[in-house]
């Protein structure tokens, strides 16, 4: 069974290669979703994938060279959309 999450990052997360890192940690994972900016200085993250699988990919992020960028961390469940694949940095 699949699960979704919203992810919204605050701190120093814009223009340090947040969203690229993202995408890269996400190959090593079979997850789906997506990264961005936001017009507010903060880092928007949807993903999707099995439990332990969504759970690594979010432990790997939080233990990465972004840890030191990341000041809050706000997850919201979200209803898994079937089919979703791939990784990718939205605009």
């Amino acid at each position: 069974m699949k699960q979704a999450v919203q992810v919204f990052y605050e701190g120093h997360v814009q223009g340090v290669g947040f969203r690229y890192t993202v995408r890269q940690i996400a190959t090593g994972f079979d997850v789906a979703g997506f990264v961005c900016n936001l017009a507010d200085g903060r880092v928007e993250m949807q993903a999707s994938g099995d439990p332990e699988e969504l759970d690594a990919f979010l432990k790997e992020i939080r233990e990465s060279t972004l840890a030191g960028h990341i000041t809050r961390e706000i997850r919201n469940p979200l209803e898994p959309v079937p089919g979703f694949r791939g990784f990718t940095i939205s605009s």
